[in-house]
């Protein structure tokens, strides 16, 4: 379990808090507005809420989208939607640090609420620079920085791992809640544990199967989507044209030979479909693995892997799933996620569910609440799996061994 400081540790009554927050949501292109406020809702019922019954002065900083791209918009709607959430007043200022940023961070009482702008529209915010401007400029008129931003915890940016080094630093509840449920599968996990690697990216799978592998973590891994399509290939298997055209595609087809070898040391530990469903003339037909290759599209794992599968969830005490194990917003083809994710749900054991389709199939399929923890961290949670040390966890463990020093 990572060592870091939480609010439970932090004087916060009267303190000027900066915390680091991860509003980045959905924006429709055309209208620029926000599509979804679960990110915001997750924060903003959690930390920022705590901060401000506790008395702190809270000043929020969040990015949302990146430079050029049409989701990179102001925060002011982030703020009118946590004001909405919380039904208490919320601050904006249209300005990150400069005077305007600094007298409302000055102007703030005790439980009020500030969002300064997009941390991304400071031009050095996404370099390694920790004694930035920006930083050395907010820090000066703050007592604390909190960090509950796990899903930016990957990046190396100035608003993430700036801070710690010039302020007593902690993490907030959603990071807190994410590393705990994260440890409980990767440190100690009950036995056996099970891995299920799905989705429609396939570059970090040998990654994450040769780190839960080599580490005593997972004792089994269950590939389907496109990931399972490259585990069949590494068999030997000939998927057909557009399948393998879809993996050139990818450029993951140079994974194979590193997954060949990490089956053979792990025999009988890494789990392919034995028969997948295509879309054949508009219809869904099932073909067992010696079938292929086939002319058609692969978008689900078969009745005979979902059976195979479900028994494995089914004995399991830990289990992770991340990225559906077929192409479910197809309606023919959600058997393969529905059948897994319900065996997932009925199981007893402790399970851990990330990454955005996987989300959203879990709640497509109302299955949040029989789910043991949700992340709604992406790269973050990629990397945490593949056993990559996080920045923005680092610089706060580093933090609380120089108070703890």
């Amino acid at each position: 379990m990572p060592k870091f400081l939480t609010l439970d540790d932090l004087e916060l009554e009267s303190k000027v808090v900066l915390v680091r927050v991860d509003f980045n949501s959905p924006v429709d292109p055309e209208t620029k507005k926000i599509l979804d406020e679960t990110r915001i809702r997750a924060h903003g019922e959690s930390t920022i809420k705590e901060l401000s019954e506790k008395g702190a002065r809270v000043v929020v900083l969040a990015h949302q989208g990146r430079p050029g791209e049409p989701d990179f918009i102001p925060l002011k709607q982030h703020a009118e939607a946590l004001e909405r959430i919380l039904g208490k007043p919320v601050k904006y200022v249209d300005d990150l640090y400069g005077e305007k940023a600094r007298n409302a961070i000055k102007a703030l009482k005790n439980g009020e609420i500030l969002v300064l702008e997009n941390t991304r529209t400071y031009p050095e915010e996404r370099k390694k620079k920790s004694k930035s401007e920006f930083v050395r400029s907010l820090a000066e008129l703050a007592d604390i920085f909190v960090n509950d931003a796990f899903a930016a915890a990957h990046r190396s940016h100035a608003s993430i791992v700036g801070f710690t080094a010039l302020l007593p630093s902690a993490a907030g509840r959603i990071m807190e809640r994410e590393l705990k449920a994260l440890s409980r599968v990767l440190e100690s996990p009950e036995k056996p544990c099970v891995f299920i690697l799905g989705g429609a990216k396939a570059d970090d799978s040998l990654k994450i199967s040769k780190y839960v592998l080599e580490n005593g973590i997972a004792d089994t891994v269950l590939t389907g989507g496109l990931t399972g399509h490259l585990f069949l290939v590494a068999t030997g298997v000939d998927l057909g044209k557009p399948n393998m055209e879809l993996l050139e595609k990818q450029d993951v087809l140079k994974l194979t030979g590193g997954i060949k070898e990490l089956m053979d040391s792990y025999p009988g530990r890494v789990k392919v479909p034995k028969d997948v469903a295509v879309e054949a003339d508009g219809k869904r037909r099932e073909l067992s693995v010696g079938e292929l290759p086939t002319e058609y599209p692969i978008y689900d794992i078969g009745t005979e892997t979902i059976e195979e599968y479900s028994r494995l969830i089914e004995e399991a005490k830990s289990i992770v799933i991340s990225g559906p194990p077929g192409v479910y917003e197809k309606p023919e083809f959600m058997k393969g996620t529905k059948m897994l994710l319900e065996a997932v749900a009925s199981s007893e054991a402790f399970s851990l569910a990330g990454g955005g389709h996987t989300v959203a199939a879990i709640e497509k399929l109302g299955l949040s609440e029989r789910i043991s923890y949700i992340s709604t961290a992406g790269g973050a949670l990629i990397e945490f799996l593949m056993g990559e040390r996080l920045p923005g966890v680092a610089a706060l463990e580093a933090a609380a061994s120089r108070k703890q020093a």
